[in-house]
């Protein structure tokens, strides 16, 4: 973050009042105290879960530490690190940013990221930091890329450098929201590319990946593929929020 978005942020909250991001309740800080609390103490974090794909693990697939999915069909990518459940604290502050557009939420999700989620994976070893993108269509009609405003404003090692526009999307007018994980890995398939000024400097290096969601996590594997293809050695998820796993599986759940 810039100084002079430093000082925007120190200015607003002396002259205007503040609402935590999770339960609207007006106090200094963007997440309240309790809120943060229990965030930090049942974040995904603290869980067993899939170190591939971040997915909470059943009790049969702890020795492996890999979810019985990753272990049939590998995904392209290596790790994921997940802030929180999709049904959790955050999701309706993400639902603030990305579908009424209140830019400030940014502000709140990268902080409590930084809270949270940077104190754990801080020290991780790569080389550079790529959002997810948004096609010229979805961007001009929403405005901004909620992936990139939150990953702009996590605290990195200062080694990881931020690249907001190495990685492209191609439009598609098919929504992913109804489809099952099959039809959304068909659906994503050729729709990312790497913009050619960064092709080089990408090969033979380790790139995290930041998303605002996981699903299926066919985009992230999608983009993944695209990014190995085209010479980066390791790919690593970063991820706010994780849904959870179909429900017969969420009784086995540790």
């Amino acid at each position: 973050m810039s100084i002079l978005e430093n000082a925007f942020h120190a200015i607003c909250a002396q002259i205007l009042p503040t609402s935590c991001i999770a339960c609207a309740a007006f106090q200094a800080e963007t997440l309240c105290p309790a809120c943060r609390k229990q965030l930090e103490a049942e974040n995904l974090l603290h869980y067993e879960c899939c170190q591939q794909c971040g997915t909470t693990l059943a009790r049969s697939e702890l020795l492996a530490q890999r979810c019985n999915d990753c272990v049939d069909t590998a995904p392209y990518f290596d790790e994921t690190y997940c802030l929180d459940r999709y049904e959790g604290k955050l999701q309706a502050a993400l639902h603030q940013l990305k579908y009424h557009k209140r830019l400030a939420f940014a502000h709140g999700l990268a902080t409590s990221w930084n809270h949270i989620a940077a104190q754990s994976i801080f020290e991780t070893n790569a080389n550079y930091l790529l959002p997810v993108p948004l096609s010229k269509e979805k961007l001009c009609l929403r405005g901004f890329n909620q992936s990139w405003e939150i990953a702009r404003r996590i605290h990195l090692h200062p080694q990881i450098k931020r690249l907001p526009n190495a990685l492209l999307r191609r439009h598609s007018s098919q929504s992913l929201a109804l489809e099952n994980k099959l039809g959304r890995r068909i659906a994503i398939q050729g729709l990312f590319h790497i913009s050619p000024q960064f092709q080089a400097i990408l090969k033979n290096k380790t790139v995290i990946v930041f998303d605002d969601v996981m699903t299926s996590g066919a985009t992230l594997n999608e983009i993944a593929r695209v990014l190995k293809d085209n010479g980066v050695s390791r790919v690593i998820n970063w991820v706010l929020l994780r849904t959870a796993r179909p429900t017969p599986l969420r009784n086995a759940y540790v």
